[in-house]
Formats: structure tokens, C-alpha cells, sequence
């Protein structure tokens, strides 16, 4: 299906959650679509809203399927709101330290909802993540993502911080998860009831932003006209695909079904059934 694109692309933008996998169940033939990917002489990078896991973890999880990447090659939403965080909160060398609580000589407190990636990616900032809800430091910012352990306690201690006026981050909208047994509650959903008990919106640093994407064809030396972005959700891989003005491709082995690629302005380039039928 690739052949179809004019002029030829050069590289590949793969989201991982619905494209390579449901949870720990891969979607095909791992390794072979890669070892495809690299005969037809593309480059690959991977570009993911999941904030769950490190990239040391995703390269980990990658070669349990026969697939070796190197660390460059993994763009996630923990590293991207790591990155804004930093901008926007980093240290001022002319300032004193911050008082923080229990976070006293770093950056600054962040409390989050959320897993190892985000936490990790927050720690490697300079960043104190709180995950503690008796912890009553005031933090810099909350950032909302999947967290698999969340307790009405988490979101209680975030919804008193929000509204106290701390700023409210998000990874990423995905509202859904997708893993072999359906769909289940994802980041979105988290978002949606801290937004329900605050009335704030939260800002949201992962795809349909297309930060992501850009740092992942930026590592590869390609431009926005050399790539081509493959995911399974409209809303934010499409779309954020569209938004940096690169050609898409959706595959109907995540959360999207034909009618909804169908009915999605503008059409994304090309439609597959998975990502074996898009590389063969």
C-alpha cells in the first residue's frame, strides 16, 4: 500500500497501542513487519500518547517480540510533557531554590496521576513527582495520565490543587484503552472527571499536539513531507498527523472502525487493516 504514495515515503511515525499491540498481545507478526520495514529501506520511529511505561521499558517490551530499536527511535507524551514542564517551570539561575515541601531542592513538586513513564520522565527534569495523596506540598503543576492504581484519594488531592489554582496538565484525550478483551477506561477518562469536579480544562501536551511527531521525524532527519504517520485513532493520531501537515495512515486494528475512517475530514491517505497489509 505504501507504493501507492507519491512522492515515495521515507520514513515511519508508528503509534504502539492498536498498531503493534493490544496491552502484551502483539498484532501480527512483530518482527517481520519490521524486518519488512527495514528491507524496504524506510526508518521507523514509534510516537505514543501511552505514558506508562519508560522508553528503556517500550525498547524492553519491543524485543520480548524480536524487534530492536534504539532509544532515539521512542517518542512518548511523558517525555513531551517533561519537556514542556521544564520550559515553562525550569530554574532560574538568579532565583533561590523553590520551597517544595518535600520536594525542597529540585525544580519544583509536580503531583501526579500516573505511572512510571510519566514519573520517571518528571524525576529526569529535575522535577519531585508526588504520588501521594496525604502529601499536602504545593506543587507547580498536576499532571493527569493512565494510572492503573487510581484511587478516589489521588483524585481528590488533584481536584483541591486545581482548584486552588495549580495548572492542569494532560498527557493525552485517548478517553479509551484498547487491550484484547475491548476497550477500557484510558487517560481521557481520568482528565474528564477532574474536569467534571474543577470546571478547568486541562492542557494537553500529547497527540493531536503535533510536538510529538515533529521530535520523532526531526530524530530521523526527515521532514513533515517525508513521513508518513500510522495510527489507529482519528482524533488524536490522524489528526495530529494532520495537524504538523504529513500524510496518514489509519489501521483498523485499534479503536476505529471503517465507517468511522470513512466519515473523518479529511480522509486520511491510506486506510489498512493492520500494519501488516500497510507494509506488505
Amino acid at each position: 500500500m505504501l507504493d501507492q504514495l507519491s512522492p515515495p515515503v521515507r520514513g515511519l511515525i508508528l503509534d504502539m497501542d492498536g498498531v503493534l499491540w493490544k496491552d502484551d498481545t502483539p498484532i501480527g507478526g512483530l518482527r517481520s513487519i519490521f524486518n519488512r520495514i527495514q528491507e524496504r529501506g524506510l526508518q521507523v520511529a514509534l510516537a505514543t500518547n501511552n505514558a506508562t511505561k519508560t522508553v528503556d521499558e517500550y525498547l524492553a517490551k519491543l524485543r520480548g517480540f524480536g524487534v530492536e530499536l534504539e532509544p532515539r527511535q521512542i517518542v512518548t507524551s511523558s517525555l513531551a510533557m517533561a519537556h514542556v514542564l521544564a520550559q515553562k517551570f525550569g530554574p532560574d539561575p538568579l532565583a533561590p531554590p523553590p520551597l517544595t515541601g518535600k520536594g525542597d531542592g529540585g525544580v519544583g513538586a509536580v503531583f501526579v496521576i500516573g505511572e512510571n513513564g510519566i514519573v520517571s520522565a518528571l524525576r529526569d527534569k529535575g522535577f519531585t513527582p508526588i504520588t501521594d495523596p496525604d502529601d499536602e506540598t504545593r506543587p507547580l503543576a498536576v499532571v493527569g495520565s493512565i494510572d492503573r492504581a487510581l484511587t478516589y484519594q489521588k483524585l481528590r488531592r488533584a481536584t483541591l490543587h486545581i482548584r486552588a489554582g495549580v495548572p492542569f496538565y494532560g498527557t493525552n484525550p485517548d478517553k479509551t484503552f484498547p487491550t484484547p478483551l475491548g476497550l477500557v477506561p484510558g487517560t481521557g477518562a481520568i482528565l474528564a472527571a477532574l474536569e467534571a469536579a474543577t470546571s478547568v480544562k486541562p492542557v494537553i501536551v500529547g497527540k493531536p499536539w503535533p510536538f510529538m511527531l515533529q521530535l520523532a521525524a526531526e530524530r530521523m532527519g526527515l521532514t513533515k513531507d517525508e513521513v508518513l504517520v500510522v495510527g489507529d485513532r482519528l482524533e488524536t493520531d490522524i489528526a495530529g498527523g494532520q495537524a504538523m501537515k504529513a500524510r496518514t495512515a489509519l489501521v483498523l486494528s485499534g479503536v476505529t472502525s471503517q465507517e468511522q475512517a470513512e466519515a473523518w475530514k479529511p480522509k486520511p491517505d491510506l486506510i489498512a487493516r493492520d500494519l501488516t497489509e500497510l507494509t506488505r
